[in-house]
């Protein structure tokens, strides 16, 4: 039996602790249906005691204090409400139990914002994570030495789970059940769930709000331009010599300041805006395509897919309301 750890603290999102305790419980009655012992026992884990105060109405029993657990299988971070930085401060207690269990040789996976708990701890640093699509930006700056991977769902290295947003966080847990209990148990519990199975990819629900958390002025007014004129047939050079630097100087100080490079983000600012208007109407593509300042469909629909994991046409039937 797996035992696993799953962490309880003032701001935790509750669907992070119910769906995990409704899924892994799941998984046992399957189980035990089929003749088989449960594979999974969960204990919520707390520095503040029993019945620990939550961030919005409604209440979970911690069973047990960090310090009456020394040893488990798998520890589990779930997400959060609110900033990071408080959360982490609040939280110390919690970060520094994560890196004690992980040298006495638990597993450890993080829910959706729960990354910036492994991030703290240091059980990123050279990895691979993801994690929810708002973060990702803080999170590069705060911890550069993670290779964050905003797309995915789920990321597993030696032991060290992260996944994607909200309720895509149930990916993970699903792709724990079929990990240690196989894939007939995964398939069984995906459909009682009804969780798809093997879902990589979540850009499609990201959304791009410009990157304007720096102090580069110069490249914030350089942004500015772009958000207002990437309908135009504008170049990374014009831009440049708007801001009177070289191309070269302003890629540098531009990818320095955003974490992208200027190409990177006048493409970002003009899925953004097709998006929109694919949610909105079932307008010809083609002209979809040229009011964000593009004028070759094949490249657009490439882009489009790069960046959203989805066609134009399949992003439209997905969310236009008036198609559905």
């Amino acid at each position: 039996m797996k035992e696993i750890a799953l962490l309880i603290y003032e701001d935790t999102v509750l669907s992070s602790i119910a769906g995990v305790l409704d899924l892994f419980a799941g998984t046992n009655r399957i189980l035990q249906e089929a003749g088989a012992p449960p594979a999974f026992r969960v204990t919520l884990v707390s520095d503040k005691g029993n019945n620990p105060s939550m961030h919005i109405p409604g209440q979970f029993i911690s069973n047990k204090n960090l310090s009456e657990v020394s040893n488990t299988d798998l520890v589990i971070a779930p997400a959060f409400y609110g900033d990071a930085q408080q959360a982490l401060d609040k939280n110390h207690a919690l970060v520094n139990w994560i890196i004690t269990m992980h040298r006495r040789g638990a597993e450890v996976a993080s829910l959706c914002l729960g990354s910036y708990f492994l991030a703290e701890a240091g059980l990123l640093a050279g990895r691979c994570c993801t994690t929810h699509w708002t973060a990702v930006d803080d999170m590069r700056r705060r911890y550069p030495n993670i290779d964050i991977l905003p797309d995915l769902v789920v990321t597993d290295e030696e032991g060290i789970y992260t996944s994607g947003g909200a309720f895509s966080s149930l990916n993970l847990v699903l792709y724990l059940v079929e990990k240690f209990c196989g894939r007939e148990v995964g398939i069984v519990a995906s459909k009682m769930f009804s969780i798809d199975m093997d879902r990589v990819n979540q850009a499609h629900f990201s959304m791009f709000m410009g990157q304007h958390q720096h102090e580069d002025e110069e490249i914030r007014k350089a942004q500015s331009y772009i958000e207002e004129h990437f309908h135009l047939q504008i170049s990374i050079e014009e831009i440049a010599e708007r801001s009177n630097m070289s191309k070269r100087n302003f890629i540098r100080r531009f990818k320095h300041a955003t974490q992208s490079t200027p190409l990177e983000y006048l493409q970002r600012v003009k899925i953004e805006s097709a998006k929109k208007a694919l949610e909105k109407s079932g307008d010809n593509i083609s002209a979809l395509m040229n009011n964000v300042g593009y004028n070759d469909l094949k490249t657009f629909r490439k882009v489009f897919k790069r960046i959203t994991g989805l066609t134009p046409q399949d992003y439209r039937k997905k969310y236009c309301r008036s198609l559905n």
